[in-house]
């Protein structure tokens, strides 16, 4: 989908009958039928069902394959060559070729792979929740979404060699790398210590004040990055005596005063509304937010109940989500040629 917000041509192919799986992740569903999960992520695409089994749809396949710039699956290891369409083959046939491979695991396993089994796996559901409480997911399928990231970024670095040299590329990524990639400043903090993470809530491990307050109406959270900020958010908010102390003046003296610092703050932004903290943090650039609900963060976004979320990296919406087969007729009769029809119809 990011690629297709930049402008390229996404042509996607599923399987007769059911096709995706998410087309059936609901509910909730619109007056259409489609799920709400397969709309969020399928926008400017063309769709075509196939049949790996059927030799017209294979050849139709590899008639798309032998024009594409660029090839990306999800499929386990070994499927597609067992089916006469070996990644690897059309590499070596097509040397200018991207193909892209999406995995759970990587080549080295043909274990499946879900957005959930990689969170619990790469180490994100033991630091992730009430230090007290059980290990705990995060809210969104972020595995999944840093995976199709890493995947675009892959692309569009093998595209640009590709300008440069006339070569294309084979790509691996996998939930499970793109995952142990995230823990960034959490794993270095283990190589460094030899210290296993653990949950800290909505604290964080090396920085004070950093985490969850709750103020007299709601939940707002203060993330003070530096020495300079904790003396303009202490003051802010009216813990002068925190301020000035010289035993917190860096954030090392902060992390050994845990406790009393965490709770002089507590204590102090219990008294007023979250607005009135937020107006005299925005005054001295200390960062700080109020916990919003979804429905509160859409305000204003953009949204759309189709097309899902605004690209986040400039691109823009040109189709829609296809319905299964919806351009099945004219793929199998223009090829990619079809794009250009559906362009002028869409103008």
């Amino acid at each position: 989908m990011m690629l297709g917000d930049l402008g390229a041509y996404v042509l996607k192919v599923e399987r007769p009958g059911s096709g995706d799986d998410t087309r059936g992740w609901g509910p909730p569903f619109d007056a259409e039928g489609r799920s709400a999960y397969y709309l969020s992520i399928n926008r400017n695409k063309l769709g075509v069902a196939a049949d790996f089994d059927s030799v017209a749809d294979r050849a139709l396949l590899e008639r798309l394959v032998a024009e594409a710039d660029v090839v990306v699956d999800n499929f386990r290891s070994g499927m597609l060559a067992r089916r006469g369409l070996s990644p690897e083959e059309w590499c070596a046939r097509r040397p200018e070729l991207i193909w892209c491979t999406i995995s759970g695991f990587g080549p080295g396993s043909d274990r499946p792979g879900y957005d959930f089994v990689t969170q619990a796996e790469s180490g994100w559901m033991s630091i992730t929740g009430e230090p007290d409480g059980d290990p705990m997911k995060v809210g969104v399928a972020l595995a999944d979404i840093l995976t199709g990231k890493d995947a675009a970024i892959a692309v569009l670095g093998a595209l640009v060699r590709r300008g440069r040299t006339g070569v294309g590329a084979r790509l691996q990524i996998s939930l499970a790398d793109s995952a142990r990639a995230a823990l960034v400043n959490v794993a270095q903090n283990v190589l460094v210590s030899g210290r296993d993470a653990t949950r800290w809530g909505n604290a964080h491990p090396n920085l004070v004040p950093y985490e969850l307050f709750n103020a007299e109406d709601r939940p707002m959270v203060i993330a003070v990055g530096n020495d300079a900020q904790y003396i303009a958010c202490a003051r802010a908010i009216g813990l002068e005596a925190l301020a000035s102390d010289p035993a917190l003046a860096t954030n090392a003296g902060r992390l050994a005063q845990r406790e009393r610092v965490v709770s002089a703050f507590a204590q102090q932004l219990a008294t007023r509304p979250a607005a009135h903290w937020r107006d005299r943090l925005d005054a001295v650039g200390v960062p700080n937010g109020v916990v919003q609900s979804v429905l509160e963060a859409l305000r204003g976004s953009n949204a759309s109940p189709l097309t899902g979320m605004p690209s986040s990296i400039g691109g823009r919406v040109r189709f829609a989500p296809p319905s299964l087969d919806e351009h099945g007729q004219i793929v199998r009769r223009e090829g990619w040629e079809a794009f250009k029809f559906v362009d002028s119809q869409t103008k």
